[in-house]
């Protein structure tokens, strides 16, 4: 099935449509990267959601990025002839479609671009050139293999797994500024939780558990753990600081997206639930523990050495609802010294090494 008919060439276009996620985004970023190698004199224009756009700030990899602005010029009805329309005006010779949906193959059908492709999912086959059959098994394999299978399916060079988030030495400033601001010290080794996730309650850990994990981390290494998440998880974050005596600096909901990925990069050891800024980590090649309940771990574990996993496996997982209907046993059976032993190993390996270099 491969693009006989599709050249490099000066000038040419190419639009990739993004996954809505931050997490599937993050994991979309070896198909932008091959997608570009295999065509570096086009154009790569990506669109994007807003809240997604972030993720491919300084991406070498993309040209521009174009927001879907769906909530206004763009909201579905009219504004999909809108985006189509300004779309058509770019003239792309190819669509790669990230996002599975049927309106993503039809928006770039309407906006009259000759290649459109994807996966033939939802009913859209008809709709793209090539279509990409979905092979069930893949259902039990990385979502990073999942995306990167478009690329092999189509003839293209593939360029391997590896996540990529591109960060300025503004931004890394910024995130030193954020500490000192907070009176963090981060020679003693950052320990970031996220103790947040989209999609329902099921794939979180306990806010009390999270606590008592804060409070014997900060004590055993003298420092303060910085709580993570978006707007949404401010209560949460502020709920977990109380519990745990002030032991953690909450900077849920207080930071943009770019602000957490930087700060994450300063961790040494990122505690999360399944969430965005789990592969958000994976990508900045941060260590981490992913507290891995109803959903499958095989699909979704955080990618590369540095990513551990935290898991107590029961019958019922992956059941991959967003509400637990009996007793969350996935995510009960985690126990706090299971988490704090394992954090103890990450932290423990980083200050052998650091007395190793000091000698």
């Amino acid at each position: 099935m491969a693009m006989m008919d599709l050249k490099d060439k000066q000038g040419g276009g190419i639009l990739v449509r993004a996954a809505n996620w931050v997490g599937d985004a993050v994991m979309t970023t070896p198909v932008i990267r091959a997608v570009k190698k295999n065509f570096p004199s086009s154009r790569l224009t990506l669109l994007a959601k807003p809240w997604v756009a972030p993720v491919f700030d300084h991406n070498p990899y993309v040209d521009r990025v174009m927001i879907y602005k769906e909530s206004g010029r763009h909201k579905k009805g009219l504004g999909t002839l809108r985006l189509a329309r300004d779309l058509r005006r770019s003239e792309f010779d190819l669509a790669v479609l990230m996002q599975n949906a049927f309106e993503a193959a039809l928006i770039t059908f309407l906006a009259g671009i000759p290649q459109r492709l994807g996966y033939n999912t939802d009913g859209r086959g008809v709709l793209l050139n090539p279509a990409i059959p979905l092979n069930p098994g893949f259902k039990e394999r990385h979502l990073i293999d999942y995306y990167r299978q478009i690329v092999k399916k189509a003839g293209l060079i593939d360029d391997g797994p590896h996540l990529h988030l591109f960060l300025t030495d503004e931004e890394r400033a910024g995130a030193e500024q954020i500490l000192a601001e907070n009176d963090i010290d981060p020679t003693g080794g950052i320990i970031g939780i996220n103790p947040g996730a989209t999609g329902g309650n099921a794939k979180r850990w306990f806010p009390e558990r999270f606590a008592k994990l804060a409070e014997r981390l900060c004590d055993t290494y003298a420092t303060k753990v910085v709580v993570f998440g978006g707007p949404a998880d401010r209560k949460l974050g502020e709920y977990i600081r109380s519990l745990s005596k002030d032991k953690c600096v909450n900077l849920a909901g207080k930071t943009t997206l770019r602000q957490a990925f930087a700060l994450i990069a300063r961790c040494a050891v990122f505690i999360t639930n399944d969430s965005g800024l789990m592969h958000a980590a994976s990508a900045l090649d941060v260590n981490q523990l992913a507290l891995i309940g109803p959903t499958d771990h095989r699909a979704t574990a955080p990618y590369g050495l540095k990513g551990g996993m935290v898991r107590s496996p029961v019958p019922c997982s992956p059941c991959r609802k967003k509400e637990c209907p009996v007793d969350h046993k996935c995510m009960k059976g985690i126990g706090v010294d299971m988490v704090f032993e394992k954090a103890c190993l990450v932290m423990d390996k980083l200050e052998s090494r650091k007395e190793g270099c000091a000698v």
